[in-house]
């Protein structure tokens, strides 16, 4: 598979995709791998720029020094693909840290593309694993048909594609780095099994439901309004982030209620915004 969205550029300027959140996340059995089917909305980007010089430095407007890769991470990283440990990068993620939109993965899958790296996304996975833990699998074409074990980085199993479906995705309590040695999730070897069926949209919903309400059960927070909103707003279903801050209503295309941005602006939730994702128009079986 190619790198998703890495090679587009404008003007000399990369764009990465990123994510938002999670269909479902969790373990394989009790004492299984963490497992992941990974939310990408269309449009959603990382930008990143690379001009030539000796040292290696990398410069992310507004945000804390090391977001979204901290300096020593980044140099095992590079030289683990054996690439230079130089050049000047900027880096424009799409939201602040800590909420679960995968800057770090987009933010290294970037530098390495400017970095010159042109190998399969595969390598380019246990490098990001091997410099930080933990991997997206964002440098895949459709990382959202992959059954993605994120400690190992490498593919479980082929999913389905997924229907087109319309979200409203935004954010409910504070940033919260993920952190490689954290295993403190259910047992979703059943969501999983159900997500490799394949399903109508309402479906795949179901199975992001559960997975996030198992997720907040044991994690919180405890006053996370979500599911209620999904509830009065007649959404066929909610999506998490299961170690960040991301929250997405799911809908039919079409089906998103004037005044649902409102409603959820008003339960706390913050930079509330339309969102697209799926390749598959439900009944017709074509690329939308």
């Amino acid at each position: 598979m190619n790198s998703a969205f890495a090679d587009r550029r404008s003007g000399g300027i990369l764009r990465q995709a990123c994510h938002f959140g999670e269909w479902l996340q969790g373990r394989m059995g009790a004492q299984g791998p963490v497992v992941l089917v990974t939310l990408r909305p269309d449009g959603m980007f990382l930008r990143a720029g690379r001009r030539a010089c000796s040292g290696l430095t990398v410069k992310t407007p507004h945000a804390p020094a090391g977001f979204p890769v901290p300096p020593p991470v980044l140099r095992r990283f590079l030289s683990a693909l054996g690439l230079p440990l130089t050049g000047a990068y900027h880096l424009h993620p799409a939201f602040p840290p800590g909420l679960g939109t995968g800057a770090s993965t987009a933010a290294l899958v970037a530098i390495a593309r400017l970095a010159g790296f042109c190998g399969p996304p595969a390598l380019l996975a246990r490098a990001c694993v091997a410099a930080e833990g933990a991997s997206d699998p964002l440098m895949f074409g459709h990382p959202d048909r992959l059954i993605w074990s994120s400690r190992e980085g490498r593919v479980l199993a082929q999913g389905p594609a997924l229907p087109r479906a319309h979200l409203l995705g935004g954010f409910f309590g504070p940033p919260l780095p993920t952190r490689a040695t954290d295993s403190a999730y259910d047992d979703v070897s059943d969501l999983v099994t159900a997500w490799q069926r394949g399903a109508a949209l309402a479906g795949f919903a179901a199975i992001a439901t559960e997975s996030a309400a198992r997720c907040l059960t044991r994690r919180g927070p405890p006053d996370d309004p979500t599911a209620q909103l999904a509830k009065d707003l007649g959404a066929l279903g909610w999506s998490a982030s299961h170690s960040g801050a991301a929250r997405a209503l799911i809908f039919a295309p079409g089906q998103v209620p004037s005044h649902a941005v409102a409603q959820m602006r008003e339960a706390g939730l913050r930079n509330v915004q339309p969102l697209f994702t799926g390749d598959v128009q439900q009944g017709v079986g074509k690329h939308a």
